[in-house]
This record gives structure tokens, C-alpha cells and sequence, in this order.
């Protein structure tokens, strides 16, 4: 239940998680992995600032990275689960089994009526909150997933909802397309086998993780190979040159009628001289347009960008169980401290 992705992605996960990680299937059918969590990743800026002030800090910060175990994947939009599981049971077993030996047990990703997914993933989700609840679990709200439905005809009318600063704005933008030689490739392409190709893949998605805001999961060369090389995934690769040189390249998937947006990988300046992400994002829509596909998903980060380009949200929640019951209560009362999406998203209305 709740899979946006194709499952080769799923196992390439398992077999290859992100450095630091480790990764299994549970008894009961769902993915899960273990991993040092830094408590400040989604904390927001004036959390952060009040902690970092604090006398010895540098000391006392590695309390702030317990070894954590969550339930779902870093490759997915949401914890998969089993269908069939009954939600009282599973949140009652995850506490008993892995609550007891972590500091931090975090079932990542619920969705929220998400227009994504099914009425019975949904209500599913939702009774899994509930009983989450019921068994001291602290609910804190998720990121916000962007999507685009795909039900316009061409780039114009699409354009044409936003306003007309932010068309003028995008059409200026999207000027230095011209400058571009724009490839598709499917995985699985004999050239995804040459290790000279896939070295410069992944510098590509590193220089991208090395300017980001969050390091979580830095994904492994290992993985990029497998899943560059799964033909059967249904992955396309959309890669931009100029003057005959990579500047970057956008990995997704066409699963389940959407083309799911995954990884990106870029070289600076370039990219950003040529206005990259605008770019891909119009090619992105116009290939899943072609293709007859029901929505593009644009993954989590970049909120703002994203909404500038017209893209809608949906939120999911996390269900955190904490060992000790007084870090429990302080989660509480400042779960709101790591809701930065949510709190952008009631900003923004």
C-alpha cells in the first residue's frame, strides 16, 4: 500500500541503503532501516538558533543524533505497508519491537488524503495515525509532497493559470533552453554499463547533496549503478548538454500512470546559468502530458520554488515513539518546532 514508485527502486534500497544505513523487510511485509537522526533536520531556523547558543554545544550535540529506526524508505514518497495489515496491531508490534530498542522509533510518511493514493490506502493511513496515537506515539506533520495534475494541453495553457508576473517571469526563463541539447534514455541503456558514465552520474548527484540544506541520505555509487541499469524500473533520464557538455540530468519514473521525479544531478554554474530546474521542469510536464500520465510528482524539497511553477500539495505525518517518556512529553509540546512545511504552507494562505 501507498506506492507511487516501482518496486525494483524498493529493493535497490535494501540492497544498496544510503552510507551509514542499514535496511530490512519486517516479518509483516514493510520496509524499514536504521540510522543516526540529527533531531535538528527539520527543526526550524529559530529552534535551531536557540540550541546552537547554548553553553557547550558542540559537546553535548551528539545527543541530538540518537540511532533511530523508521518505518519506510528514503526512496519512496510513502511508508509502504503491507496490504491487509491491520493498523492496531502494526503500531502495537513496531513499539514492542523496535520502540524498546532505539531512543527514537519514527513511522515516516503517512499520508494525509492525499489525491495520490486511494480512498482505501487513506483510511488506512488514517487508522494507523489513530492507533499510533492510542500506543504514546507523538504525530508531528510531514513535509509537503508537490504535484501537477496533468490536465491541460499544452505549455501555454498551463502557464496561463499562473499569474502574469510568474509567466513573464518563467517564459524569460525558459529562453535559455535553446541553448540546450535535451536527451532521453531509458535505464538500462548500454551506456549506464560504461563506469566512466557512471562516475560522472554520480558527481552529478553529489554536487546537488553538497549544496543542500538537509544531508540525511547520501545515497551510495552502488546504488546509482543499480538503478541505472534496471531496464524493467521503468526509469527515463532526461539529460541536458550545452555545447556538448552533461550540465545535469533529471532520473524519474513513469509508474501507475505518473511520472515520479527523483533524483537530480547538476554542474554549477551551468546549470544555474541556464535555468535548469525551470527547464526540466517543463520538460518534465510536457513528457508526462505526451504520454497521457495523471499527475507529476515533484518530491518533497523546494516548496517555494515549486509553487512558484504552480504545483500543488499534499502533507503527510510522521509517528514518532520515544523511549523516554520525558523527551516524550517535551516532543509534545514542541512539535510544532518541526513542522516547517505546514507552517509555510498556513503562511502562504
Amino acid at each position: 500500500m501507498n506506492r507511487l514508485e516501482p518496486e525494483g527502486l524498493v529493493g535497490h534500497f535494501l540492497a544498496c541503503p544510503p552510507e551509514g544505513f542499514s535496511a530490512w523487510v519486517t516479518a509483516y511485509g514493510g520496509p524499514m532501516f536504521r540510522a543516526r537522526f540529527d533531531l535538528l533536520t527539520t527543526a526550524d531556523d529559530d529552534a535551531k538558533r536557540f540550541l546552537r547558543r547554548l553553553p557547550g554545544f558542540r559537546w553535548w550535540r551528539r545527543f541530538l543524533q540518537p540511532l533511530t529506526a523508521f518505518v519506510g524508505t528514503t526512496v519512496t514518497e510513502y511508508a509502504l505497508l503491507a496490504s491487509g495489515s491491520d493498523p492496531d496491531r502494526l503500531a502495537a508490534q513496531w513499539k514492542a519491537e523496535y520502540g524498546g530498542q532505539h531512543p527514537f522509533l519514527i513511522v515516516k510518511d503517512l499520508p494525509q488524503s492525499s489525491p495520490l493514493l486511494s480512498r482505501e490506502e487513506n483510511e488506512h493511513a488514517a487508522a494507523l495515525a489513530r492507533a499510533c496515537e492510542k500506543e504514546g506515539y507523538v504525530l508531528v506533520e510531514g513535509q509537503a509532497l508537490a504535484y501537477v495534475p496533468i490536465d491541460f494541453d499544452s505549455q501555454d495553457a498551463y502557464l496561463g493559470r499562473l499569474s502574469h508576473s510568474r509567466r513573464k517571469d518563467i517564459r524569460r526563463k525558459l529562453k535559455r533552453r535553446a541553448e540546450l541539447e535535451i536527451e532521453q534514455a531509458r535505464t538500462g541503456d548500454p551506456r549506464f554499463r560504461d563506469p566512466e558514465v557512471l562516475k560522472e552520474f554520480y558527481a552529478l548527484y553529489m554536487n546537488v547533496y553538497a549544496q543542500s540544506e538537509i544531508h540525511f541520505d547520501r545515497l551510495t555509487e552502488a546504488f546509482f549503478e543499480r538503478v541505472l541499469q534496471d531496464g524493467d524500473s521503468g526509469g527515463i533520464v532526461f539529460i541536458y548538454r550545452r555545447r556538448g557538455e552533461m550540465i545535469g540530468y533529471n532520473l524519474c519514473f513513469e509508474c501507475e500512470g505518473n511520472l515520479v521525479d527523483k533524483y537530480i544531478g547538476l554542474r554549477y554554474p551551468e546549470a544555474r546559468e541556464c535555468n535548469l530546474y525551470f527547464v526540466s521542469w517543463m520538460v518534465n510536464l510536457e513528457y508526462a502530458r505526451e504520454r497521457g500520465l495523471r499527475y507529476y510528482i515533484a518530491g518533497w524539497t523546494d516548496p517555494q520554488v515549486k509553487s512558484y511553477l504552480g504545483a500543488s500539495f499534499t502533507f503527510t505525518r510522521h509517528a514518532v515513539y520515544i523511549r523516554n517518556p520525558l523527551l516524550r512529553a517535551v516532543l509534545r509540546r514542541l512539535a510544532g518546532r518541526f513542522e516547517g512545511d505546514r507552517a509555510w504552507s498556513e503562511e502562504r494562505s
